[in-house]
């Protein structure tokens, strides 16, 4: 039975170690591709969005996604996604389909896959479990 507790925390443990980095590796391609792309600056203005914001979006996006791999501040860092994935949905993509041309489903799962990571934060293979010098609330 002890083997089984064990293994079972370990898969957990891997579990969520790949969550944040699948998710952290989204995140940092995103935010290099806005940092990268000048025409990002135009699409923000047909948003509505100074063309400004393009330097602090994409750092919102490559910052987090670091944190997360690396498993510091993962919470504050998915919260911070999850702020980001709200505006996609809602400000680029309108809500408008789930499916099809301008769909928001990834965008979706990329938001949900945010809030596992709030509600069960970095688990044991992450630097902060290791360090253990942040308060729990911001691992």
């Amino acid at each position: 039975m002890a083997t089984s507790e064990i293994s079972k925390r370990s898969v957990v443990d891997i579990s969520f170690m790949g969550l944040r980095s699948s998710i952290g590796v989204i995140f940092i391609v995103a935010g290099m591709s806005k940092l990268s792309n000048p025409g990002f600056g135009g699409f923000l203005s047909s948003l509505g969005m100074p063309a400004e914001m393009q330097v602090p979006i994409a750092l919102a996006e490559l910052i987090p996604g670091i944190l997360l791999i690396i498993g510091v501040l993962s919470r504050l860092s998915a919260s911070l996604l999850s702020i980001i994935m709200l505006g996609a949905i809602f400000l680029v993509k309108e809500a408008q389909s789930l499916t099809g041309d301008g769909g928001y489903r990834i965008d979706l799962i990329l938001l949900a896959a945010c809030l596992v990571i709030i509600a069960g934060g970095p688990g044991r293979v992450s630097l902060s479990h290791i360090v253990k010098k942040l308060p729990r609330c911001l691992h």
